[in-house]
């Protein structure tokens, strides 16, 4: 386990939460925090609100540069300034992830009947809610803010039983239905309109081992989904195999091949016989 120096504190994960709940605030704006807005005060309260997440990211993520750091307080000046760039950059790209997450919720709502409205998705869906704090998540990681963005998935995590990897790339109009126990790992690739179920495993076959036994960091060791594709529950996809596009990988499906476009993979089907009086047996 690395030393750290004790000067500065570690990121809070009552804060992160905080920051979290504010930021979907202002992603769905009526939705979460101020929930009586009005036209006209709704570029005041998302303003305000933008102010307050500045400050906070900001600390967390000064605090989470100076936790990485090898030379001890001596780079606080540095954690201090490059908070504020990476903070400054991030709150740049809330739009972009707005629209994506627009398309998240529509994706929702087309491919489950059972959803009443947008509404009911936005307030009610875990898989929302865990696509959300993962595209949060991702473009933090993008910009090399550490630890942090793995707090903000692991929140989702224990809130809704899905588990996604901030270092995964996720395509637009990304719909998980039910959502507990769904795993997609550090290096997945997942394409647009891909839709997958409960229980649904995109993991690691094996670790590449180095010449002391430890697992060789940042190898691309998961599957890649192509576009339009669907992943029904309990099926595993293991290995950095490729599903093509428009497949279809059926419930409880073991998979460690790729397979090509347009496949459709199912489980053999359940033998099922009667026995009259025993029929001999």
């Amino acid at each position: 386990m690395k030393k750290r120096w004790q000067e500065q504190a570690l990121p809070s994960r009552q804060t992160i939460g905080e920051i979290i709940e504010s930021l979907r605030a202002v992603l769905f704006p009526g939705y979460f925090g101020f929930s009586e807005l009005k036209a006209e005060s709704l570029r005041f309260h998302v303003g305000s609100a933008l102010d307050h997440i500045r400050r906070d990211l900001q600390e967390q993520i000064k605090r989470g540069l100076c936790f990485s750091c090898e030379e001890g307080p001596e780079c606080l000046p540095f954690c201090d300034q490059k908070a504020r760039e990476l903070t400054g950059e991030f709150l740049r790209r809330l739009p972009k992830v707005q629209r994506l997450l627009a398309l998240d919720v529509q994706a929702a709502y087309k491919g489950d009947p059972a959803a009443s409205n947008p509404d009911e998705v936005i307030f009610c869906y875990p898989g929302l809610a865990a696509i959300t704090n993962y595209r949060l998540a991702h473009e933090l990681r993008l910009l090399g803010v550490p630890i942090i963005p793995r707090m903000i998935t692991e929140a989702a995590h224990s809130a809704t039983g899905i588990d996604i990897h901030p270092g995964a790339v996720i395509g637009k109009c990304f719909f998980i239905d039910h959502g507990t126990g769904v795993v997609i790992g550090e290096t997945c690739i997942i394409g647009s309109r891909v839709q997958l179920y409960q229980g649904v495993t995109l993991g690691a076959k094996s670790f590449q081992l180095d010449e002391e036994g430890n697992p060789l960091r940042g190898i691309d060791r998961h599957p890649i989904v192509e576009d339009d594709v669907t992943i029904y529950s309990g099926a595993t996809i293991l290995g950095r195999v490729t599903i093509g596009r428009g497949s279809v990988i059926g419930g409880n499906v073991w998979l460690v091949h790729s397979v090509p476009p347009g496949s459709r993979i199912t489980q053999a089907q359940t033998r099922e016989e009667e026995f009259e009086r025993g029929a001999g047996i």
